[in-house]
C-alpha cells in the first residue's frame, strides 16, 4: 500500500466536521482493499483544535505563515536582532489572525469551538511557523491533535497526522521501559520540586514563629523586670509604711504622756490659785 493511497484518503476524511468523521471513516474502509482498509480504520478522529487548522490549510490561508516562518529561521541563523524582534511582532500579529480565521471556518461549518480549543489552534499555529517540521505536518491539511513548540525542543509530531508527513522522517517511539523511566523520573523530580516548596515554606513559617517567640521572650523579659521592681518599691513602701506606724505608737505615748503631765499641771495651778483666794480672803 502506497502513503498516497491512504493520505488521499485521509485527506478527504479530514476535511468533514469531526461529528462526521466515524462514520465516513468507517464507510470507506470497508469499501477499501484489505491492506488499505486496515490503515484506514487505524485514522483516529481530529479532535475540533486540529479540524480548525485543517481547514485553514484547506482554505489556502497559511502560506504567508510559513514564509514568515522561513525569514524567521534566517534571521536566527544571521543573528540579526533588529530583524528578529521585527518579525517576532509579525508572527504574533499574523498566529492570531490566522487562529481567528481557523475558529471562523469551524464555526461557519457548525462546530463549537471552546476557549480551550481556540488556544490549542493559536498553539498549533505558532508551532508551525516556529519549526519546519511542525509546518510540514500542519500542511497536510490532516492534523489530527494540536502542537506545541517550547522554543527549545523539536515540536513533538507523534501520532499528530493521520497519514504519512511529507518530508519528515517518522522516528520509532521510544521503548516502554523507556517511557516508564522517562515518566517515573519526571514523577520523581515533581516529587522533589513539591518536597523543596513545602520545605521552603515551613523554613518560613518556622522564622515567622522564632520571630514571634522572640518578641513574646522580650515582652516577657521586660515584665518580669517590671515585676521586680515593683516587688522591690513595694517592699521598701511596706518597711516606710511600718516604720511610719513606730512613729505613730510612739507618738502617742508621748502625747498621752504630756496630757498626764498637763493635767497634773492643771490641778498644781488650781491648787495655788485655791491658796492664793484663801490667803487674800483672810486679810481682808
Amino acid at each position: 500500500m502506497a502513503h498516497e493511497d491512504l493520505d488521499d484518503v485521509a485527506a478527504e476524511l479530514y476535511a468533514l466536521p469531526p461529528a462526521e468523521f466515524t462514520a465516513a471513516r468507517n464507510a470507506r474502509a470497508a469499501a477499501a482493499e484489505p491492506a488499505l482498509a486496515k490503515a484506514v480504520r487505524a485514522l483516529r478522529k481530529p479532535v475540533v483544535a486540529a479540524y480548525a487548522v485543517d481547514l485553514l490549510v484547506q482554505d489556502g490561508q497559511l502560506g504567508e505563515a510559513l514564509d514568515l516562518a522561513a525569514a524567521l529561521r534566517e534571521a536566527q541563523d544571521d543573528l540579526d536582532a533588529a530583524e528578529m524582534t521585527r518579525l517576532s511582532r509579525q508572527r504574533r500579529a499574523l498566529v492570531a489572525a490566522l487562529s481567528r480565521q481557523a475558529v471562523d471556518l469551524a464555526r461557519d461549518r457548525g462546530v463549537s469551538v471552546s476557549d480551550a480549543a481556540v488556544a490549542d489552534v493559536e498553539a498549533t499555529i505558532d508551532a508551525a511557523v516556529r519549526d519546519a517540521a511542525a509546518a510540514a505536518a500542519v500542511m497536510t491539511g490532516r492534523l489530527v491533535r494540536p502542537l506545541a513548540a517550547t522554543g527549545v525542543d523539536p515540536v513533538d509530531l507523534t501520532d499528530a497526522v493521520g497519514g504519512s508527513i511529507p518530508g519528515v522522517v517518522e522516528r520509532p517511539a521510544p521503548p516502554r521501559d523507556d517511557l516508564a523511566q522517562r515518566r517515573a523520573r519526571r514523577a520523581a523530580e515533581k516529587a522533589v520540586r513539591e518536597a523543596e516548596r513545602e520545605s521552603s515554606e515551613a523554613a518560613r513559617r518556622l522564622a515567622r514563629v522564632e520571630a514571634r517567640v522572640q518578641k513574646a521572650r522580650e515582652r516577657a523579659d521586660h515584665l518580669a523586670e517590671r515585676e521586680a521592681d515593683l516587688r522591690a518599691d513595694l517592699e521598701r513602701v511596706a518597711a516606710e509604711a511600718a516604720a511610719a506606724e513606730s512613729q505613730v505608737a510612739a507618738a502617742e505615748a508621748e502625747r498621752e504622756q504630756a496630757s498626764a503631765a498637763a493635767r497634773a499641771a492643771r490641778r498644781g495651778v488650781d491648787t495655788a490659785q485655791a491658796a492664793l483666794d484663801e490667803a487674800e480672803a483672810a486679810r481682808s
